[in-house]
């Protein structure tokens, strides 16, 4: 049975307006499960003017009712990880336990952001001059907006919304059509947390509702995440509109592997890293560059273990990895294997054949050796269960391939030589790194962004600068009366 999904605003399901949708698949079984309205700009316009009015008030709540209700929101989140997993698995195909994961990842940012009445403290310097008292206080922005990705579609809208909350914006919600329903469950429990209506809106659509909040004079902020040509159009759109604008872009993951580390850690995190997910996570590794000797043993180490993989329907618990998001996203990985076979590289394991089921958007792991650094397996960001080996000599040169690539989001380094992984934490030009972790992805109360054409703007997400990104500094200098010069009855005596 096919469903109509709708749209939240002002605190209720909101039927579409359109009569544009798109549909909403069973990645597991290829099933159309539902539509979901696609905006137009006359309903976002409605949309961000409800937030609006409700920013008004929700920025003059106190510190303590804003924290009462990120308490409450981060109870209900808990007491219900596995009702919203499930809608997870359901339209993304993850298995159930990188679902719970991904929930658990958000909810970190969640605790952080009931945090805010320190968060946001400012500072105070008494009598900088005689009778002068200076000040700083950081305000909200008013309403800002989130255009999130299908990859994780509970874990990056928190990483924007509960800092925004917050700190006591409205936030307008633009979630990936691909898969919807996560988006309109928090917005279930952010209802039921007592948030007040219109403080969180969730808008479905296309490019038609990206654009108008992008243009839109009363959206101060938009946070992205997604691939980097849609991410430097985001930010040059949003800025040339005057709005603070953070886009994360794509990423192409290196895991440098040196001839001393451990081989069985190195390959099981490869394996973790390369296909959990299907791949399609931004912080996937999706390189191995293995100097010298140990190139060999690691390419063996890893291809022993894929075959033990269970690839099926991600509400399986024995399942390993699920499917990937649509049919046409399979085929297109598929079309990089080949190409990639074209070019060169030794197909050690193939994706495109085994035993897969039936139906569905399924695809193997597939694992290429001896990869070159011009193919479109190595340049692109393929976003699917394809790991490449790329062959180095020395330290150095291995370096040098990663800090070559335009994409910086993240990266490892797997040694048992301390020495090795503090030189590589200096030099390596990428934001995350890890060092014998290979998806270094920063806790709550740090911050989350890459380098290069894996970030457009100056904040990165969540943790302190997301703090940063959605307030803006004020500066404070006073000057009050002397109260023994004072004309007005203060009941009691003046003196000095």
């Amino acid at each position: 049975m096919t469903i109509s999904l709708q749209h939240w605003i002002d605190g209720k399901l909101t039927d579409g307006q359109s009569e544009r949708t798109s549909p909403v698949f069973n990645p597991a079984t290829g099933e159309h499960t539902a539509n979901v309205p696609l905006a137009s700009a006359a309903e976002v316009n409605a949309a961000v003017e409800t937030a609006r009015i409700a920013s008004l008030e929700w920025r003059n709540a106190s510190l303590s009712r804003r924290a009462a209700v990120l308490f409450s929101f981060r109870e209900l989140l808990h007491n219900r990880m596995n009702d919203l997993a499930a809608i997870v698995t359901a339209e993304h195909g993850k298995v159930l336990s990188d679902a719970l994961g991904e929930i658990a990842r958000g909810l970190e940012n969640v605790e952080f952001a009931t945090g805010v009445p320190n968060l946001v403290k400012g500072g105070y310097s008494e009598q900088v001059s005689t009778g002068v008292d200076v000040y700083s206080i950081r305000q909200p922005l008013g309403v800002v907006a989130g255009i999130t990705p299908f990859n994780f579609p509970v874990m990056v809208p928190l990483w924007m919304c509960a800092n925004a909350i917050a700190t006591g914006n409205s936030f307008v919600l633009k979630p990936s059509e691909k898969d919807p329903s996560a988006s309109l469950f928090l917005a279930q429990l952010w209802h039921e947390a007592g948030l007040p209506d219109g403080v969180f809106t969730v808008i479905h659509g296309d490019k038609e509702a990206v654009d108008t909040l992008l243009t839109h004079p009363d959206v101060s902020a938009v946070s992205f995440v997604g691939s980097t040509p849609i991410a430097r159009y985001i930010y040059e759109t949003g800025t040339a509109n005057g709005k603070r604008v953070q886009a994360l872009g794509g990423a192409k993951n290196h895991m440098l592997v040196l001839p001393d580390a451990d081989v069985d850690l190195a390959a099981d995190a490869a394996v973790s890293a390369a296909y959990g997910a299907a791949g399609e996570r931004c912080m996937a590794i999706s390189v191995t560059v293995a100097v010298g000797d140990i190139g060999d043993r690691l390419v063996e180490a890893i291809a022993a273990r894929l075959p033990k993989l269970i690839i099926g329907n991600g509400a399986d618990p024995d399942t390993d990895m699920g499917p990937l998001i649509t049919a046409a996203h399979r085929d297109k990985v598929a079309g990089y294997i080949a190409a990639g076979q074209e070019s060169g590289a030794t197909v050690v394991v193939d994706g495109r054949t085994g035993d897969l089921p039936a139906e569905g958007f399924f695809l193997g792991t597939t694992l290429l050796d001896h990869v070159d650094t011009n193919m479109s397996v190595y340049t692109d960001e393929i976003f699917g269960p394809v790991l490449s080996v790329v062959r180095a000599d020395t330290y150095e040169d291995a370096l040098g391939i990663i800090n070559s690539n335009s994409f910086a989001n993240g990266t490892a380094i797997f040694t048992r030589d301390g020495g090795a992984a503090r030189k590589f934490q200096n030099e390596v030009e990428v934001g995350m790194v890890g060092i014998n972790v290979p998806i270094p992805v920063p806790v709550a109360y740090y911050s989350f962004g890459g380098w290069k054409s894996s970030l457009f703007g100056d904040n990165h997400m969540y943790g302190p600068e997301g703090i940063n990104f959605y307030t803006r500094g004020k500066v404070v200098t006073s000057r009050w009366p002397d109260p023994a010069t004072s004309t007005v009855d203060l009941g009691f005596p003046r003196t000095r």
